[in-house]
């Protein structure tokens, strides 16, 4: 028959959901300190407690360190010959041993037994807490069953069963209302470690929270048969899923929307009645620009990939489906930009058409007058035919369509044309950069996830850090809706990523065959982009670019002004055509005051 002490100690572990052990270890620490307390003996002397709780009846013996001696002063800390080799046979005058206490824990006083007590509950406390920060911080990233507690205006307590949750207003689907005892299925998006235990944060409106769903919902997705590529979502309001079938005959779309689509139903009741759109995806540009904007159909998309405005995609749309296309205060054209990573302008075929007639005096267009007399001849009399009024057959509007196609591939070809040049200078600046910062995708970087969507159409962190050197212009466009602090904190992002060593592949092609690659520097843990100086003219892309924004070293110690420069920075970027990267070089002070000749480092 088990002990009452072995019966509390078991419902105490099956209570805390602790283990056995843990508990064990919180009852040694409290009856050291219960006896350090009660025989008044300080922390340098050494003092262990063993729990039995095997035998048939509990045994707990506190072993202390102690000084064998011939003659005892102080019981406390020395021990005769004769007891110490009781418990060390072979114990010598002056060794230190390991013996039993004179006390036990029944002698144990109030003061004693109220700091054992004290220990053992914080122990076990402390032992909880970790439990949950382990436990929760493995789940995080998943989906979690709640019960609401209690609801103000800054935030919903959720009860998860041994702890709390707090889905903060942010994290709310707008248009939801909570009431206490509601059961509500959330997403945990952190686990914060606090001193009253783990904090953990959830939301319903986190598009990855519509991720799981999908994948709980839909078997071919948690099977790996169907892959969701992005997902852009506007809580409570609309949402839109690409999926992909990794599988030879299987419907992504249709395995998504489920017969009758009984699968999406039960998500769209799960998150409050949010419309969803699910869209196949395809490697092809223009083909998934136009599923993205269903249920609205698209005449044509013409993509304009231009290195410092970005990615654009012109989208096409008959006059009846503009509304549609662009959906209510834009929401259908905000999420279609957001899933394909493109900016996308959308237009009408009279208004692409009408703005063609009126720049046919431009180029690239002067020679449709000369090339298309008789087409756009035909185009100027069915435009001339609706300003008046009159019907406009289908037949005409589809030559409208047919006139609008030729004129933005016109300029789409016009453009291309003319950015090689620039293509060209870019390729030479991104040779300077750490490869390897191309292989990272835009997660890599610690940020946000309000950030990290808003880079997501850069790719990855090389191309961040190659729009930084060519236009911070467009990383604030893309964060437009981010804080404002945000540009400072992807610069500190990138500063903390430390690169290894990547040779280009021109160092790598040319090595001799059967020899080692020439070896290429990394680059240094000092690069700082929030530093950088400014990049020479054009026909100097690999210029040294100083740290001092506001000097350029002559070699002087003066600037171009004929000012003393700023000599506290004494270091610059440069690129080694030898070593294949950019390198640090420093300048060597010989005495006080006194900067010499630059030195590799």
């Amino acid at each position: 028959m088990k002990s009452e002490f072995e019966v509390a100690f078991n419902e105490i572990a099956e209570l805390r959901a602790l283990p056995r052990d843990t508990v064990l270890e919180a009852l040694r620490t409290a009856l050291i300190s219960a006896y350090r307390r009660d025989a008044g003996i300080g922390q340098s002397q050494r003092v262990e407690a063993d729990v039995d709780l095997d035998s048939p009846r509990p045994r707990i013996n506190i072993l202390v360190e102690k000084e064998v001696v011939e003659d005892v002063q102080d019981r406390r800390t020395e021990v005769d010959l004769e007891n110490a080799r009781y418990y060390t046979p072979e114990a010598q005058l002056g060794d230190m041993v390991m013996v039993r206490a004179d006390n036990t824990t029944k002698n144990f006083g109030r003061i004693a037994a109220q700091t054992a007590k004290q220990v053992i509950l914080q122990k076990i406390r402390e032992a909880e807490r970790n439990s949950l920060m382990a436990e929760f911080s493995e789940r995080e990233g998943d989906l979690v069953n709640g019960t609401v507690q209690s609801v103000n205006a800054n935030m919903v307590t959720l009860s998860l069963g041994r702890t709390e949750a707090v889905l903060m207003r942010n994290q709310q689907i707008p248009g939801e209302k909570y009431k206490p005892h509601d059961k509500l299925r959330v997403y945990i998006v952190e686990v914060k470690k606090t001193n009253r235990g783990p904090q953990i944060v959830v939301s319903r409106s986190h598009r990855n929270m519509l991720r799981r769903l999908l994948e709980y919902e839909v078997p071919e997705i948690y099977n790996g048969q169907v892959e969701i590529k992005n997902i852009a979502r506007e809580a409570g309001y609309r949402s839109k899923v690409a999926v992909a079938a990794l599988q030879d005959g299987i419907d992504p779309v249709g395995a998504c929307v489920g017969m009758r689509g009984n699968r999406i139903q039960n998500i769209v009741k799960e998150l409050h009645e949010e419309k969803i759109d699910v869209i196949e995806w395809s490697p092809n540009h223009e083909v998934f620009i136009a599923k993205a904007l269903s249920p609205a159909r698209v005449s044509g998309v013409y993509l304009d990939d231009d290195p410092d405005a970005g990615r654009t995609a012109v989208v096409i749309v008959p006059d009846d489906q503009l509304s549609l296309a662009i959906g209510r205060e834009g929401q259908n054209a905000r999420l279609a930009a957001k899933l394909t990573g493109w900016r996308i302008d959308i237009k009408s075929v009279t208004e692409a058409v009408q703005e063609a007639l009126d720049n046919l005096g431009k180029p690239p267009l002067k020679d449709v007058r000369n090339q298309q007399a008789e087409l756009l001849g035909e185009v100027s009399r069915i435009m001339e035919k609706r300003s008046l009024g009159r019907a406009v057959m289908p037949e005409e509007f589809t030559l409208l369509g047919k006139f609008a196609d030729l004129v933005q591939r016109k300029q789409i070809a016009a453009r291309e044309a003319a950015r090689q040049q620039r293509l060209a200078e870019i390729a030479a600046l991104r040779a300077t950069l750490p490869q390897a910062a191309f292989q990272m995708p835009v997660t890599t970087l610690q940020l946000p996830d309000n950030i990290i969507e808003a880079l997501q159409p850069l790719g990855t962190v090389g191309e961040i850090m190659l729009r930084y050197l060519l236009d911070e212009n467009h990383l604030r466009r893309l964060l437009h809706d981010a804080p404002a602090e945000s540009l400072r904190r992807i610069q500190d992002a990138l500063d903390q990523i430390v690169f290894p060593e990547n040779p280009p592949v021109e160092a790598a092609a040319a090595a001799e065959p059967g020899q080692p690659a020439p070896a290429v520097e990394a680059m240094p843990d000092d690069f700082d982009l929030a530093r950088r100086g400014k990049v020479a003219g054009k026909d100097d892309a690999f210029a040294p670019v100083a740290f001092d924004e506001d000097f350029e070293d002559d070699g002087t110690g003066l600037d171009k002004s004929g000012k003393k420069g700023k000599k506290k920075k004494g270091r610059q970027l440069v690129y080694d055509e030898k070593a294949g990267g950019m390198v640090v070089k420093r300048q060597r002070k010989r005495g006080r005051g006194d900067w010499d000749e630059w030195d590799d480092n």
